[in-house]
Protein backbone atom coordinates (compact mmCIF):
# COMPACT_ATOMS: atom_id res chain seq x y z
CA UNK A 1 0.00 0.00 0.00
CA UNK A 2 1.69 3.40 -0.90
CA UNK A 3 0.02 6.64 -0.35
CA UNK A 4 -1.85 8.66 -3.42
CA UNK A 5 -2.16 11.88 -1.96
CA UNK A 6 -3.00 13.64 1.43
CA UNK A 7 -5.41 11.31 3.20
CA UNK A 8 -5.76 8.51 -0.04
CA UNK A 9 -3.74 5.26 -0.37
CA UNK A 10 -4.02 3.01 -2.90
CA UNK A 11 -3.37 -0.81 -2.66
CA UNK A 12 -0.26 -2.23 -4.83
CA UNK A 13 -1.33 -5.09 -6.86
CA UNK A 14 -0.03 -8.01 -5.27
CA UNK A 15 2.17 -9.93 -7.04
CA UNK A 16 -0.15 -13.28 -6.90
CA UNK A 17 -2.28 -11.53 -9.16
CA UNK A 18 0.74 -11.86 -11.50
CA UNK A 19 1.28 -15.60 -10.90
CA UNK A 20 -2.40 -16.28 -11.90
CA UNK A 21 -2.33 -15.55 -15.10
CA UNK A 22 0.78 -18.32 -15.44
CA UNK A 23 -1.48 -20.71 -13.48
CA UNK A 24 -4.39 -20.00 -15.68
CA UNK A 25 -2.42 -20.33 -18.78
CA UNK A 26 -1.49 -23.65 -17.87
CA UNK A 27 -4.64 -24.98 -16.37
CA UNK A 28 -6.34 -23.77 -19.50
CA UNK A 29 -3.67 -25.65 -21.84
CA UNK A 30 -4.29 -28.58 -19.58
CA UNK A 31 -7.96 -28.33 -20.13
CA UNK A 32 -8.00 -28.23 -23.55
CA UNK A 33 -6.09 -31.17 -23.98
CA UNK A 34 -7.94 -33.25 -21.84
CA UNK A 35 -11.26 -32.09 -23.29
CA UNK A 36 -10.01 -32.70 -26.48
CA UNK A 37 -8.75 -36.45 -25.78
CA UNK A 38 -11.98 -37.12 -23.94
CA UNK A 39 -14.65 -36.01 -25.54
CA UNK A 40 -13.27 -36.19 -29.22
CA UNK A 41 -14.17 -34.10 -31.84
CA UNK A 42 -15.04 -34.92 -35.78
CA UNK A 43 -16.71 -36.88 -38.23
CA UNK A 44 -14.57 -39.52 -36.75
CA UNK A 45 -16.51 -39.88 -33.46
CA UNK A 46 -20.20 -39.51 -34.56
CA UNK A 47 -21.24 -41.47 -31.62
CA UNK A 48 -20.94 -42.51 -28.26
CA UNK A 49 -18.94 -45.57 -28.91
CA UNK A 50 -16.10 -43.27 -28.51
CA UNK A 51 -16.35 -42.34 -25.29
CA UNK A 52 -16.22 -46.17 -23.92
CA UNK A 53 -12.69 -45.40 -22.73
CA UNK A 54 -12.42 -44.95 -18.97
CA UNK A 55 -9.03 -43.03 -19.75
CA UNK A 56 -11.48 -40.75 -21.98
CA UNK A 57 -13.78 -40.25 -19.04
CA UNK A 58 -11.32 -40.02 -16.67
CA UNK A 59 -9.78 -37.44 -18.38
CA UNK A 60 -12.66 -35.32 -19.25
CA UNK A 61 -13.36 -35.63 -15.25
CA UNK A 62 -10.15 -34.09 -14.67
CA UNK A 63 -10.65 -31.24 -17.32
CA UNK A 64 -14.06 -30.43 -15.50
CA UNK A 65 -12.27 -30.12 -12.36
CA UNK A 66 -9.74 -27.81 -13.42
CA UNK A 67 -12.12 -25.43 -14.83
CA UNK A 68 -13.57 -23.55 -12.17
CA UNK A 69 -9.95 -23.15 -10.96
CA UNK A 70 -8.87 -21.80 -14.41
CA UNK A 71 -11.61 -19.58 -14.55
CA UNK A 72 -10.84 -17.80 -10.95
CA UNK A 73 -7.22 -17.40 -11.83
CA UNK A 74 -8.22 -15.73 -15.23
CA UNK A 75 -10.19 -13.00 -13.24
CA UNK A 76 -7.27 -12.50 -11.22
CA UNK A 77 -5.06 -12.51 -14.24
CA UNK A 78 -7.43 -9.79 -15.48
CA UNK A 79 -6.69 -7.47 -12.84
CA UNK A 80 -3.25 -8.21 -13.00
CA UNK A 81 -3.46 -6.90 -16.67
CA UNK A 82 -5.46 -3.74 -16.14
CA UNK A 83 -3.12 -2.64 -13.27
CA UNK A 84 0.01 -3.52 -15.39
CA UNK A 85 -1.66 -1.10 -17.86
CA UNK A 86 -2.99 1.98 -15.71
CA UNK A 87 -5.34 4.22 -16.24
CA UNK A 88 -6.85 4.41 -19.79
CA UNK A 89 -8.25 7.46 -21.45
CA UNK A 90 -9.82 5.14 -23.77
CA UNK A 91 -12.72 3.82 -22.11
CA UNK A 92 -13.98 1.99 -25.15
CA UNK A 93 -11.11 -0.20 -25.68
CA UNK A 94 -11.37 -0.39 -21.26
CA UNK A 95 -14.59 -1.95 -21.25
CA UNK A 96 -14.22 -4.05 -24.12
CA UNK A 97 -11.23 -5.47 -22.72
CA UNK A 98 -12.85 -6.27 -19.21
CA UNK A 99 -16.16 -7.44 -20.95
CA UNK A 100 -14.55 -9.67 -23.28
CA UNK A 101 -12.41 -11.12 -20.51
CA UNK A 102 -15.99 -11.75 -18.28
CA UNK A 103 -17.88 -13.23 -20.97
CA UNK A 104 -14.69 -15.68 -22.05
CA UNK A 105 -14.72 -16.45 -18.23
CA UNK A 106 -18.57 -17.55 -18.54
CA UNK A 107 -18.32 -19.25 -21.80
CA UNK A 108 -15.39 -21.39 -20.59
CA UNK A 109 -17.82 -22.01 -17.81
CA UNK A 110 -20.73 -22.92 -20.16
CA UNK A 111 -18.31 -25.46 -22.52
CA UNK A 112 -17.51 -27.21 -19.36
CA UNK A 113 -21.63 -27.69 -18.13
CA UNK A 114 -22.19 -29.50 -21.38
CA UNK A 115 -19.43 -31.39 -21.25
CA UNK A 116 -20.10 -32.49 -17.73
CA UNK A 117 -23.79 -33.16 -18.63
CA UNK A 118 -22.12 -35.89 -21.42
CA UNK A 119 -21.09 -37.69 -18.70
CA UNK A 120 -24.34 -37.39 -16.14
CA UNK A 121 -26.49 -38.98 -18.76
CA UNK A 122 -24.68 -42.21 -18.10
CA UNK A 123 -27.26 -44.38 -16.99
CA UNK A 124 -26.72 -46.87 -15.50
CA UNK A 125 -22.79 -45.62 -14.45
CA UNK A 126 -20.95 -46.85 -16.91
CA UNK A 127 -22.86 -47.38 -19.92
CA UNK A 128 -23.35 -45.53 -23.36
CA UNK A 129 -24.70 -42.64 -23.24
CA UNK A 130 -27.66 -42.17 -25.47
CA UNK A 131 -26.84 -40.87 -29.24
CA UNK A 132 -28.92 -37.82 -29.13
CA UNK A 133 -27.15 -36.82 -25.72
CA UNK A 134 -24.09 -37.20 -26.64
CA UNK A 135 -24.28 -35.22 -29.86
CA UNK A 136 -26.01 -32.72 -28.29
CA UNK A 137 -23.48 -32.46 -25.52
CA UNK A 138 -20.69 -33.27 -27.16
CA UNK A 139 -21.61 -30.15 -30.16
CA UNK A 140 -22.46 -27.62 -27.46
CA UNK A 141 -19.24 -28.20 -25.54
CA UNK A 142 -17.55 -27.74 -28.88
CA UNK A 143 -19.36 -24.45 -29.93
CA UNK A 144 -19.15 -23.06 -26.33
CA UNK A 145 -14.90 -23.67 -26.67
CA UNK A 146 -13.98 -22.99 -30.14
CA UNK A 147 -17.06 -20.64 -31.60
CA UNK A 148 -17.57 -18.69 -28.74
CA UNK A 149 -15.11 -18.20 -25.76
CA UNK A 150 -12.12 -18.57 -28.07
CA UNK A 151 -13.43 -15.44 -30.41
CA UNK A 152 -14.06 -13.36 -26.79
CA UNK A 153 -10.59 -14.38 -25.77
CA UNK A 154 -9.44 -13.14 -29.69
CA UNK A 155 -11.66 -9.73 -28.54
CA UNK A 156 -9.52 -9.41 -25.12
CA UNK A 157 -6.31 -10.30 -26.48
CA UNK A 158 -6.59 -8.07 -30.10
CA UNK A 159 -8.13 -4.93 -27.26
CA UNK A 160 -5.19 -5.84 -24.86
CA UNK A 161 -2.56 -5.80 -27.87
CA UNK A 162 -4.35 -2.37 -28.67
CA UNK A 163 -3.92 -0.76 -25.60
CA UNK A 164 -0.44 -2.11 -25.07
CA UNK A 165 0.41 -0.64 -28.05
CA UNK A 166 -0.72 2.97 -27.87
CA UNK A 167 0.23 3.37 -24.05
CA UNK A 168 3.76 1.99 -24.60
CA UNK A 169 3.01 -0.51 -21.93
CA UNK A 170 3.69 -3.69 -23.92
CA UNK A 171 6.72 -5.00 -25.99
CA UNK A 172 6.61 -4.02 -30.17
CA UNK A 173 6.82 -8.29 -30.17
CA UNK A 174 4.56 -8.61 -27.71
CA UNK A 175 1.70 -7.03 -29.46
CA UNK A 176 2.58 -8.58 -32.75
CA UNK A 177 2.23 -12.23 -30.90
CA UNK A 178 -1.09 -10.66 -29.50
CA UNK A 179 -2.72 -9.52 -32.88
CA UNK A 180 -1.78 -12.93 -34.16
CA UNK A 181 -2.90 -14.91 -31.73
CA UNK A 182 -6.17 -13.22 -32.17
CA UNK A 183 -6.27 -14.53 -35.42
CA UNK A 184 -5.98 -17.64 -35.03
CA UNK A 185 -8.57 -17.65 -32.09
CA UNK A 186 -11.28 -15.47 -34.80
CA UNK A 187 -10.75 -17.82 -37.71
CA UNK A 188 -9.20 -20.79 -36.98
CA UNK A 189 -10.24 -21.75 -33.40
CA UNK A 190 -13.77 -23.70 -34.66
CA UNK A 191 -11.88 -25.24 -37.72
CA UNK A 192 -8.69 -25.75 -37.17
CA UNK A 193 -7.98 -28.47 -34.28
CA UNK A 194 -6.12 -27.25 -31.24
CA UNK A 195 -5.90 -23.71 -32.44
CA UNK A 196 -7.40 -22.54 -28.71
CA UNK A 197 -4.19 -23.47 -27.49
CA UNK A 198 -2.63 -20.13 -28.60
CA UNK A 199 -5.10 -18.12 -26.00
CA UNK A 200 -3.05 -20.16 -23.14
CA UNK A 201 0.37 -19.15 -24.98
CA UNK A 202 -0.11 -15.60 -25.11
CA UNK A 203 -1.52 -15.26 -21.53
CA UNK A 204 1.66 -17.12 -20.89
CA UNK A 205 4.16 -14.86 -22.26
CA UNK A 206 1.75 -11.39 -21.04
CA UNK A 207 2.05 -12.84 -17.63
CA UNK A 208 6.04 -13.43 -17.90
CA UNK A 209 6.49 -10.23 -19.26
CA UNK A 210 3.98 -8.77 -16.72
CA UNK A 211 5.95 -10.58 -13.80
CA UNK A 212 9.37 -9.44 -15.61
CA UNK A 213 8.09 -5.69 -15.20
CA UNK A 214 7.04 -5.65 -11.61
CA UNK A 215 10.29 -7.28 -10.61
CA UNK A 216 12.57 -4.60 -12.11
CA UNK A 217 10.06 -1.73 -11.34
CA UNK A 218 10.11 -3.54 -7.51
CA UNK A 219 12.05 -0.39 -4.81
CA UNK A 220 15.22 -2.30 -3.45
CA UNK A 221 15.77 -1.74 0.38
CA UNK A 222 18.05 1.19 1.02
CA UNK A 223 22.02 0.04 1.30
CA UNK A 224 22.77 0.18 5.00
CA UNK A 225 25.21 3.16 5.87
Amino acid sequence: MHEKGPGQQVLETPRAAGLAGVLFALLLAAVIVLVRTGLPAGADTSGPQAFTDSAQRDALRAALTLVPFAGILFLWFVGAVRAHVGAVEDKFLATVLLGSGLVFTAMLFGAAAAAGAVIAVQHPTGALPPPAAWDFGRHLAYSLMTEYAMRMAAVFASSMSVIGHRLGVLPRWLTVVGFLAALVLLFLSSNAPWAELAFPAWSLLLSLHILGVRRRDRPRPAAAV
